[in-house]
């Protein structure tokens, strides 16, 4: 029974596993399908404004054009005291509006004058537009304190009856005037003008200046003024061609802006929004299945908004409409097999244990293994080296006591021959010169040869012994070589003096050979710690590959050397800064004794002191 129990029991908890991981799978699927839907919205939508920005950015250039072209309409005025409507005719057929401006319907000139003024330009209009057959009256009748009545319209065929038209009679358009009249810059009112018969639009002017007069301040601008220029323009024909590469049915472009009350028969000064062009007036309002925005474009005076939308299916391609669901699937096929996964690798999580715990004791102990190998090699290294310096000893010695004494003797006899053949044989006395100086260079190399192998100035201390090294070194070289150190003279081990020593010599070496330095530092120094030692120079420096060159021991065999001790190397370099050796051994078992310094040994040092 309890083995049937126990088998009940497994059955449940695979069972409940693969209820857990359905629903882990299924959340998965939903949150990636909620993502990936939202994901693509948002890049719809940042299509969508890129385009409607795109959108803002066209109507505004175009309105900044018919701007440039009343103001280069009213610089007309400018280049003589009077324009003729002849003149003003012909400024105007050769603005080709039609192929160059083709949302302006008109230009027009309106003359800004006193009532006082009236009676003399209304007899000098009359005239002047009677030769073509128009009749000019000011409109709407009555007097009123200042007029801005409109002079010159082209294509005179276009509007002709709007010639006489006060357009300060309207408060609005009043308001324009004046503050374009003030400021300088182009305004509009919002009022829409009759541009084509059954046709209307609305309207931009430019003030226009007296020549040759200061426009500096307010003060100034109105004693210049004299009228204004103005455009009539179709907003449909602004818009033309801006939709042209958008979905066309889904696509919806109102624009508004703020139009007077008045032009409505209700009370002055009052504006209301009114929509200047809308390519879907039959349209459903703004609903959530579309993308809205609403922006402001250019128009000096008044306040223009453009309200761009556009149905949100179209700004999907046909991928993404199935990107969520593969999402989805995707989403929960993975969480399944990684759940699965899961669950095969939590089966065989103690085996896995296991097996890492063999693996580690395996490895700590080829770790003791590589430990143990590695000192007995530095062992091994370090008996080698006792070895080679201890032969080196021997051989100094056994050369120092044989041969030094054979070259010794054969000096003297030499020496002998030479002083007694000096008179009666000339030439034997000249042969046992030369013998002799043979004999004196031989001493010289057995005697260099010598200090190679074992340098008897160590016996002196590790500072006199340092100190003749750099005056050998700088007598062979000519590299200026400095010594610091605080005057004491140590006494350490043999070991350890043999040590520093060689690694003094192979720094030195290495500066000679590579560095092209010229000048070196050798310090010395002792703490309670350490006997410390810096070889610095101011050459090129190591490169970077300088202590892994194959063949190259250097570097190595000073660090080799240092840790058979017990101490510590650090060698530093920067490019074209110099390099420094850094080696500290401890005091302990090396530190013999200090004292004062002696006086600097001879350089060389005479080993055969008989001589």
């Amino acid at each position: 029974m309890g083995i049937v129990a126990e088998f009940a029991q497994r059955i449940a908890s695979i069972r409940l596993g693969s209820w857990l991981g359905a629903l882990l799978s299924l959340g998965v699927g939903t949150g990636l399908h909620i993502s990936t839907s939202n994901a693509i919205e948002n890049d719809a939508h940042e299509r969508f404004l890129h385009m409607a920005r795109s959108v803002q950015s066209i109507l505004d250039s175009r309105i900044k054009s018919y701007a440039d072209l009343l103001r280069g309409t009213s610089s007309l005025f400018l280049a003589g005291d009077d324009v003729t409507s002849e003149e003003f005719r012909r400024y105007v057929a050769g603005l080709d509006l039609e192929n160059h401006f083709p949302g302006v319907e008109t230009i027009n000139f309106a003359r800004t004058f006193s009532d006082a003024e009236r009676p003399a330009i209304e007899a000098q209009l009359r005239r002047e537009l009677g030769a073509k057959g128009l009749d000019f009256r000011i409109r709407p009748t009555g007097h009123r304190p200042e007029y801005t009545v409109l002079t010159y319209i082209e294509p005179s065929s276009a509007r002709a009856d709007r010639i006489g038209i006060d357009l300060q009679a309207r408060p609005a358009v009043a308001l324009a005037l004046a503050h374009s009249r003030d400021t300088g810059d182009a305004s509009t009112s919002g009022t829409r003008v009759p541009i084509k018969p059954h046709t209307s639009g609305l309207g931009m002017r430019m003030p226009v200046y007296r020549p040759a007069m200061p426009l500096n301040d307010v003060a100034q601008r109105r004693a210049a003024y004299i009228g204004s220029v103005g455009i009539g323009f179709s907003v449909s024909r602004l818009a033309q061609g801006v939709l042209d590469n958008m979905p066309k049915h889904s696509t919806r472009l109102v624009i508004s802006g703020l139009s007077p009350v008045e032009e409505l028969g209700g009370p002055p000064g009052v504006y209301q929004r009114t929509v200047f062009f809308d390519n879907q007036p039959q349209a459903r309002e703004y609903a959530p299945d579309m993308f809205r925005a609403l922006l402001p474009v250019g128009v000096s005076g008044r306040g223009w908004d453009i309200d761009f939308r556009i149905a949100k299916h179209s700004m999907y391609s046909e991928i993404d409409s199935y990107l969520p669901w593969v999402a989805m699937l995707a989403g929960t096929t993975s969480t399944a097999l990684l759940y699965a996964l899961f669950q095969t690798l939590s089966s065989s999580r103690r085996r896995a244990i296991s097996l890492a715990e063999e693996m580690t004791e395996e490895l700590r102990a080829s770790e003791t293994k590589l430990q143990k190998t590695n000192d007995n090699l530095r062992r091994l290294a370090a008996h080698a080296e006792t070895i080679k310096e201890n032969e080196r000893k021997r051989i100094a010695r056994e050369i120092h006591d044989d041969l030094g004494q054979n070259l010794l003797a054969l000096r003297i006899e030499a020496d002998l021959l030479a002083s007694r053949t000096s008179r009666r044989h000339p030439r034997l006395h000249a042969r046992a010169r030369w013998t002799l100086e043979q004999i004196d260079a031989t001493i010289k190399s057995v005697r260099q040869i010598i200090n190679d192998l074992r340098p008897h100035v160590l016996d002196l201390g590790l500072t006199a012994a340092v100190d003749w090294q750099i005056a050998e070194f700088q007598r062979r070289t000519g590299i200026a070589c400095e010594l610091v150190s605080d005057g004491r003279e140590l006494h350490v081990s043999d070991r350890c003096a043999t040590t520093l020593f060689r690694i003094l010599q192979e720094s030195l070496t290495n500066v000679s050979r590579h560095a092209r330095a010229t000048a070196v530092r050798v310090e010395l120094a002792l703490d309670a710690e350490s006997i410390s030692m810096t070889v610095s120079d101011n050459g090129i420096g190591l490169a970077k590959s300088g202590s892994q060159k194959p063949g190259s021991f250097g570097l190595v065999g000073i660090e080799e050397r240092v840790r058979i001790l017990g101490g510590r190397c650090l060698i530093t370099s920067r490019p074209n800064a110099g390099t420094t050796v850094h080696v500290s051994i401890p005091t302990a078992d090396n530190l013999i004794s200090v004292s004062q310094a002696a006086p600097a040994p001879p350089s060389p040092i005479r080993v055969f002191e008989s001589l």
